[in-house]
């Protein structure tokens, strides 16, 4: 069974430490189970993004949708920052390594995503990252906060980043204006 820890950092993050099993065959690893997050609804669809060495994606957020995330190879440095303003971890950002970290063996880590949370990650090596979601693809749910926002203070790992025209052209957090509403995932 996985060990599902609280972020201490965002309120409704949660980082998931999986329970490998293996023999000289390989290894087994359960990377998602739904009882692990009791108040988050059905992931509904699944996505795989592979990236090159040196590439920053995001900050990226939705409103209506929690996202779970798993690095299977390569070594993702992950940003998440609060942007839920009034709320009980407004402003705070978090950064974690997912996969394989300086050539030293998967660490397997999940993260759960709550909406209202900014999400990006780099690359630091050539990589793949599998996503769930709880929605459908919603072009209206898919909003964006600047990477290099000062008042976010990311450390990506990287000095100068690939990145998408989008991610290059996303707002600054003071432009966005954000209300906290929580999520059903949060409610108690």
């Amino acid at each position: 069974m996985a060990t599902v820890i609280p972020s201490e950092v965002i309120e409704g993050v949660h980082l998931v430490e999986p329970k490998k099993f293996g023999d000289e065959r390989g290894y087994f690893i359960e990377t998602y189970r739904r009882e692990w997050f009791p108040k988050g609804r059905e992931m509904v669809q699944g996505n795989r993004g592979n990236r090159v060495a040196g590439c920053v994606v995001g900050l990226h957020y939705h409103l209506h949708q929690s996202d779970y995330w798993y690095v299977p190879f390569g070594h993702a440095r992950v940003v998440l920052h609060d942007l839920r303003a009034g709320g009980p971890t407004d402003g705070a950002t978090q950064m974690l390594d997912l996969g394989e970290i300086d050539g030293e063996e998967n660490n397997h880590l999940g993260v759960y995503i709550p909406p209202g949370v900014a999400h990006g990650f780099a690359s630091m090596s050539d990589m793949a990252i599998t996503y769930l979601v709880d929605s459908y693809y919603n072009p209206a749910d898919e909003l964006g906060v600047a990477w290099d926002d000062p008042e976010i203070g990311a450390d990506w790992g990287l000095t100068d980043p690939v990145l998408s025209e989008r991610d290059r052209n996303n707002p600054r957090r003071a432009d966005i204006g954000l209300q906290w509403q929580p999520h059903p995932s949060l409610r108690t």
